[in-house]
C-alpha cells in the first residue's frame, strides 16, 4: 500500500458516452500520484475499449454484470493506494476535490471519512444546467476513505443493486467512523435517462430494506 497514492475506482456499465469526461475530471486533479481503476461491469458498448485506450495511470478491469457494489469491491481489491475514492462513470469531480480532502483525512486516517457536497446537473442542448442548490454529499462519489478505515467497515454489499452505499455508510457510523463533511462541492452528479435509479426502478425498495436491516442490527445490540 503506497501512503501517498490515491486510488480512484470507477464502476462503468455501458458508459461509453460519459466515461472520457469522468476520467478527464480525475486526471485534472491537483493531487499526484493517483491511479484510476475502471471496472467495466459487463458493458455491451465500447466502454471497455475506451477504458483500455487511456493508458497510465488508468487500468481497465472487466467483470460480468454483477452490479455497482461488486464493481466497486473489485476495484478496491485491485487498488494499491492508502486512500480510496469512487466516481461513477457518468459523474464529474471538481478539480480541487482530492487536495481539499487529503488534509483532514491525514489527521485521523483510522477514524475519519471525508465527504463533500454534490451539485446535480443535466445537459440541455449541449449546455450543462445546474439543478437546484448543492446538497450535503452523503454520496459515494464525494467520499475519501483511508484504506484501513474501509477494511474496518468491510466491503460494499453485492446483494443489493441500490442502497449499497447507504448500507456501508450506516455500518461505518455504527463502527464509530466519523464523517468530516467539507462545505465544498466535490461532485457534479449528472442526471440523465440512464441513471441507475431510473434503470433499476424494480430495485428501489432496496433502500427501505437497508434501513430496516440497520434498525434490526441496532436493536439486536441494545
Amino acid at each position: 500500500m503506497r501512503p501517498d497514492l490515491v486510488s480512484v475506482i470507477v464502476p462503468a456499465f455501458n458508459a461509453e458516452r460519459y466515461l472520457r469526461e469522468a476520467v478527464d475530471s480525475v486526471l485534472a486533479q491537483r493531487h499526484d500520484p493517483i491511479e484510476i481503476i475502471v471496472v467495466d461491469d459487463g458493458s455491451t458498448d465500447g466502454t471497455h475499449a475506451l477504458a483500455e485506450g487511456f493508458g497510465a495511470p488508468v487500468r481497465a478491469i472487466f467483470q460480468p454484470n454483477t452490479g455497482p457494489g461488486a464493481a466497486r469491491n473489485r476495484g478496491v481489491e485491485a487498488a494499491h493506494g492508502a486512500w480510496l475514492t469512487f466516481l461513477d462513470a457518468d459523474d464529474l469531480w471538481l478539480r480541487a476535490k482530492l487536495g481539499r480532502q487529503l488534509a483532514p483525512n491525514a489527521a485521523a486516517p483510522e477514524e475519519t471519512a471525508v465527504p463533500g457536497h454534490v451539485q446535480q446537473f443535466t445537459q440541455r442542448e449541449g449546455t450543462a444546467v445546474e439543478l437546484g442548490a448543492p446538497s450535503c454529499g452523503h454520496h459515494v462519489g464525494t467520499m475519501m476513505i483511508g484504506r484501513r478505515t474501509f477494511d474496518r467497515v468491510g466491503a460494499f454489499r453485492t446483494d443489493r443493486w441500490m442502497g449499497e452505499f447507504l448500507d456501508w455508510h450506516l455500518r461505518a457510523s455504527a463502527a464509530g467512523i466519523r464523517l468530516k463533511t467539507l462545505p465544498d462541492v466535490m461532485l457534479r452528479r449528472r442526471i440523465h435517462g440512464e441513471n441507475l435509479g431510473i434503470r433499476m426502478r424494480a430495485h428501489s425498495r432496496d433502500f427501505a430494506r437497508v434501513l430496516k436491516e440497520a434498525l434490526d442490527r441496532r436493536r439486536g445490540q441494545g
